[in-house]
């Protein structure tokens, strides 16, 4: 019995929220029910099983968290105002006759720091406030691209599991060639090199077997790396790998994939561009230097306040270049949305008519094809038994059925993997049942 996966009728980015946590909200209602039965087995896996584990588990986005320790550090040095300074001075002394040891010293001690103008502090503080939306946009985009190869493993794995079981039926339908092969020859019906023949073909499916076996297990510990497992702890995936979801207009998609965390992370670097900006602006302005202090006369015992102050000349003039190439690099930003967004607008429209084209393929094959060459098989195999047909016939017809429900799994896995891409691309799910009472996450695995 097929095990569909449901996921909530909204799956929404929004940057105020923690990605983590929303990705599991979604996952919370399909998961509770499949992902307790597999628990409850502990021998098969879910879709949102895997999803939450790679989630939680994944080491790619624990790089994140310390990225943020980072940055809260850089504004704790941010929101420092210029350091005190204190300094001692020693004037005349060790000089010759009146001047010689410290009799006619001048000793200063000192108090001084600067006085920040243009609102610098400000500035930096926008520098790391904005930068910390930029890791937060690009974690998102990790966690959906970490989503997106969850599932196509997923998928993988899955239409795997789809072939050992068509490798076992050829297994099988090779032994029986090989039994009824070898009852025509006993009979005298068919020559003894049509039994080596049969006897060859029924070991070529065993190795096929075996290999496809291997392949799934290969697929599977590919699967069980994205959340650490090197083992993996399950045996068999829960799907329906031809189920495939209702369409929605590629207009639509579209406009969904604009608000993708990948376009929208180039919002978050533009403000941080601008807040670059701002602080290459105040650089124009220049920080007044101060000091206060008091001053010893050694030689008759008298003291005296000294103050001062500097500033350089000229630092709009010198700071003009920096100006001008932050500007640049805050101007590029938009040349770079619009490049990806040409760029993920041809990819969404292969995936979009790619996966269209699986669909059709394999209805078509489901409906059609498959049928016709199941009742061709048994009506050959008949034929054969009764002598109307030959050996290359009977096993024509066979391989012929056999390649195309070969051609119906990987249809359909291209189709559910263009669908992840395609959910992948817009941020939300295929269906455009998502709009109606259903709450089927398609497009990917049911």
């Amino acid at each position: 019995m097929a095990i569909r996966f449901f996921m909530p009728t909204r799956f929404v980015w929004r940057t105020q929220h923690s990605f983590k946590k929303l990705v599991l909200l979604c996952l919370f209602f399909g998961w509770q029910v499949s992902f307790a039965h597999a628990e409850a087995t502990n021998n098969s896996l879910t879709l949102n099983a895997a999803l939450k584990r790679a989630i939680e588990l994944n080491p790619s986005l624990k790089v994140f968290e310390f990225r943020n320790s980072a940055l809260s550090g850089q504004m704790q040095i941010a929101a420092l105002k210029p350091a005190y300074e204190l300094g001692i001075d020693a004037e005349n002394f060790s000089g010759a006759d009146e001047l010689s040891g410290f009799d006619g010293a001048e000793l200063t001690v000192s108090l001084s720091s600067a006085l920040e103008m243009g609102d610098k502090r400000a500035a930096r503080l926008g520098i790391v406030s904005n930068s910390r939306s930029v890791i937060d946009a690009q974690r998102q985009v990790a966690s959906l691209e970490l989503l997106g190869e969850v599932t196509r493993r997923y998928v993988d794995a899955l239409a795997a599991q789809e072939q050992v079981t068509l490798a076992r039926e050829a297994n099988r339908l090779a032994n029986e060639t090989l039994k009824i092969v070898r009852r025509r020859a006993k009979a005298g019906a068919a020559p003894e090199a049509e039994v080596k023949r049969a006897l060859a073909a029924a070991s070529q499916a065993g190795l096929t077997l075996q290999s496809t076996q291997q392949q799934l297990n290969y697929l599977k510990v590919s699967l069980a790396a994205l959340w650490g497992e090197k083992t993996p702890t399950f045996v068999t995936l829960e799907g329906d790998l031809y189920h495939f979801g209702t369409d929605i207009e590629f207009d639509s998609l579209f406009a969904k994939m604009e608000k993708n965390p990948a376009i929208l992370i180039f919002a978050a670097e533009e403000r941080l561009k601008d807040a670059e900006l701002r602080v290459a602006t105040t650089q124009s302005k220049a920080d007044v230097s101060w000091s206060l202090g008091v001053r010893r006369f050694q030689a008759n015992d008298d003291s005296a306040l000294v103050a001062g102050f500097s500033m350089p000349l000229f630092s709009g003039r010198r700071n003009t270049g920096a100006v001008s190439a932050a500007r640049a690099q805050r101007n590029e930003i938009y040349v770079q949305k619009e490049v990806a967004l040409l760029s993920m607008h041809t990819q969404l429209f292969r995936a979009f008519h790619n996966r269209k084209q699986a669909i059709l393929a394999a209805k078509t094959l489901q409906s059609t094809i498959i049928p016709a060459l199941r009742d061709a098989l048994k009506e050959t195999q008949a034929a054969y038994e009764r002598g109307r047909y030959g050996y290359l016939d009977y096993v024509s017809a066979r391989q012929e059925l056999l390649n195309a429900q070969r051609t119906l799994i990987e249809a359909a896995a291209s189709a559910l993997t263009y669908g992840a891409e395609i959910e992948q691309l817009t941020a939300e799910p295929l269906s455009s049942t998502l709009y109606s009472v259903s709450s089927d996450f398609s497009g990917t695995v049911q």
